[in-house]
């Protein structure tokens, strides 16, 4: 499931974890990384158990407007299209599935308001308006529906954001990347596909690809910057003599010893690669000016010890 770019962002807040706090061992260091990848599939868990839920409260809503005292003719017969999507039906039938996110407790129940304010802003969309007037009533539909759904209700939903971020501290940055493999999987669902849990690592994935590769590299790079930290950290030090160590950007230094970890445990990656890639990483979670910093002092220090 999780690809190397976003392994490798993992072992950066890693070490970034170790920069503030360098007394870190390496077995807690592996804890953290472990503990920050599997809550990426949890999360993808709770956002496609989004769409039962989902599903579930506007049956509910339609059930209570039937039961109103002067229903309208459109609320006594309503179009039960949404509310009979199959991609929840796959997923709330499925014996796997609702046992996997009862066991790690990533139901909606405690989350109705949320529902219903979603629920309001899909109804209201043009997407949901064309897809509950189109005569077709097929899955590959109803997964296209959810797509849009996932693409145009959840990205930047402050309320979903306050969501995750009191229910796992390791959420706040892997949304865009769940809500990713969502759309993938009711689409795999609708083509007929049953829901299995996904493998932690892509390589567990894919046939080809050694069973544990991905697992490997992201530990190696974390386990090479934890006990090399100072030595790197020192490395940095001689290159930016006109710089305190303590006045560099603490992302940046984790950015930095994470290419250079990265270049001694995997020799066999390109350091054009590893220098791009922290490069990008960067854009994100740095300053303006950190890329050319950081690609300046990583070709340096990369070369150097290839040499």
């Amino acid at each position: 499931m999780l690809n190397r770019r976003i392994l490798r962002i993992k072992a950066f807040k890693t070490v970034y974890a170790l920069a503030e706090n360098p007394a870190m061992t390496p077995a807690e260091a592996q804890a953290q990384l472990e503990a920050s990848c599997q809550s990426t599939r949890d999360l993808y868990l709770f956002m496609l158990a989004m769409v039962p839920a989902l599903t579930a409260h506007a049956r509910e809503r339609i059930e209570a407007a039937r039961k109103k005292f002067h229903p309208s003719e459109e609320e006594l017969n309503p179009n039960m299209k949404f509310a009979d999507n199959a991609i929840a039906a796959f997923l709330s039938e499925d014996p796997d599935f609702t046992k996997i996110i009862a066991k790690k407790k990533l139901q909606w129940d405690q989350y109705d308001a949320f529902l219903w304010s979603l629920y309001d802003s899909v109804k209201a969309s043009d997407y949901y308006a064309s897809y509950m007037a189109g005569a077709e009533r097929s899955a590959a539909e109803d997964a296209a529906l959810w797509v849009k759904v996932f693409e145009n209700e959840l990205v930047d939903n402050d309320k979903l954001e306050e969501i995750l971020e009191t229910a796992s501290i390791w959420w706040n940055d892997d949304l865009a990347y769940a809500l990713t493999a969502c759309c993938h999987e009711v689409q795999a669902l609708a083509g007929g596909k049953q829901w299995k849990l996904p493998e932690l690592y892509l390589s567990q994935m894919q046939e080809g690809a050694g069973k544990d590769s991905d697992q490997d590299f992201v530990r190696g790079i974390v386990r090479r910057a934890v006990l090399d930290y100072a030595k790197d950290v020192e490395e940095v030090a001689k290159l930016t003599p006109k710089w305190d160590i303590s006045r560099i950007c603490t992302t940046d230094l984790a950015l930095i010893v994470c290419g250079m970890a990265e270049s001694a445990a995997n020799p066999g990656i390109s350091p054009k690669i590893i220098m791009n890639e922290y490069v990008e990483i960067s854009k994100f979670y740095s300053t303006p000016e950190s890329k050319s910093f950081v690609n300046g002092l990583l070709d340096k220090l990369i070369n150097t010890n290839k040499q």
